[in-house]
């Protein structure tokens, strides 16, 4: 890909909007140093010196969509609490649509603290209810999502096990949504693999690949192989296997398979890179990008967010610089 293509691919994400479903979080960062173990067990003391919060899960990948100039609507759960408000505010400070956003007083928010010192994750704290969500709060969030669809681009279903994503909601979404002739693309997680059937595109990493398929993908042969199986399983348009150090292969009907090398030139924190990669690779779909220049720019933020500590969104800017960078 030369520099003024991916200028206009770029510029093309502007002004799309794009609907996300999923697990929405607070993530937590408590910032510290360590120069001590406690004297109470063998561990170290992080003397916290300041706090942050950013939106995790499906929230953060609104945040991506954003970052890249693009409008987001999130559709999610929070529950009736100070974590639940802080994280709408989050969302909305970043210009985030929280209109399927559902209150939801008999769960808690999802949060998920990680302690740092010294810039090193030392330990990560989760707070979530899990449980799969009645048929009333699928039904709110079917209709304020059905109502916006006009507008919508396309929807991001970023599944992390959490209760939003259950089978009746999403066969539902995607019965709607590929009518319209816009795209489905997935984030998965490997107990909702069976009802993953006929989106646009699924983004597995390669644990999750071989959790889905039941067999390890060890090899480039396995890997090529697993590709074209999950496609024929999951009846998928396209399967985006994103493999960490070796790059992301796609895997489209009726085309040979490519493999897409890494761009990252230093990895800091992979927390939130698979985020960064189904929200560039959905704003490439939208903006009429096909799937292979949609990966190909979804590779290069991932490259820029692994190089951040913490959970962290691509720019257009920073995409550029990072292109740039990868080139010398």
């Amino acid at each position: 890909m030369q520099r003024n293509e991916l200028e206009k691919i770029l510029k093309g994400f502007t002004g799309r909007s794009i609907a996300i479903l999923g697990d929405v979080m607070l993530d937590e960062f408590c910032w510290g140093k360590v120069d001590r173990i406690s004297p109470e067990a063998p561990v170290p003391v992080v003397q916290v010196k300041k706090e942050t919060w950013r939106p995790g899960g499906a929230a953060n990948v609104a945040s991506n969509v954003v970052a890249m100039g693009a409008k987001a609507h999130i559709f999610g759960i929070v529950g009736d609490d100070g974590s639940g408000r802080r994280l709408t505010e989050e969302l909305q400070s970043h210009g985030i649509g929280t209109e399927g956003l559902i209150v939801d007083s008999g769960r808690r928010t999802s949060v998920k603290t990680r302690i740092l010192g010294q810039n090193q994750q030392m330990l990560r704290v989760d707070r979530e209810h899990t449980e799969p969500i009645d048929y009333e709060r699928q039904k709110a969030i079917l209709n304020v999502i059905l109502d916006m669809s006009d507008e919508l681009d396309g929807v991001i279903v970023s599944d992390y096990a959490k209760g939003v994503i259950v089978e009746d909601l999403f066969k539902e979404i995607v019965t709607r949504f590929r009518k319209k002739n816009k795209f489905i693309a997935v984030d998965p997680r490997q107990k909702n693999f069976p009802f993953y059937k006929k989106q646009t595109i699924i983004t597995p990493n390669v644990k999750e690949a071989q959790e889905a398929l039941g067999r390890l993908l060890e090899t480039d042969e396995d890997i090529m192989k697993g590709g074209v199986d999950l496609l024929k399983q999951t009846h998928s348009d396209a399967i985006l296997i994103t493999r960490s150090e070796k790059g992301m292969s796609l895997f489209e009907k009726g085309k040979d398979p490519i493999t897409i090398p890494t761009r990252a030139i230093k990895v800091f924190d992979v927390t939130g890179a698979g985020d960064t990669v189904i929200s560039t690779f959905s704003l490439g779909l939208a903006s009429g990008c096909n799937m292979i220049q949609s990966a190909e720019v979804a590779n290069l933020a991932a490259g820029v967010v692994v190089g951040i500590v913490g959970t962290a969104a691509a720019t257009q800017e920073q995409v550029l610089s990072h292109f740039d960078r990868s080139k010398l």
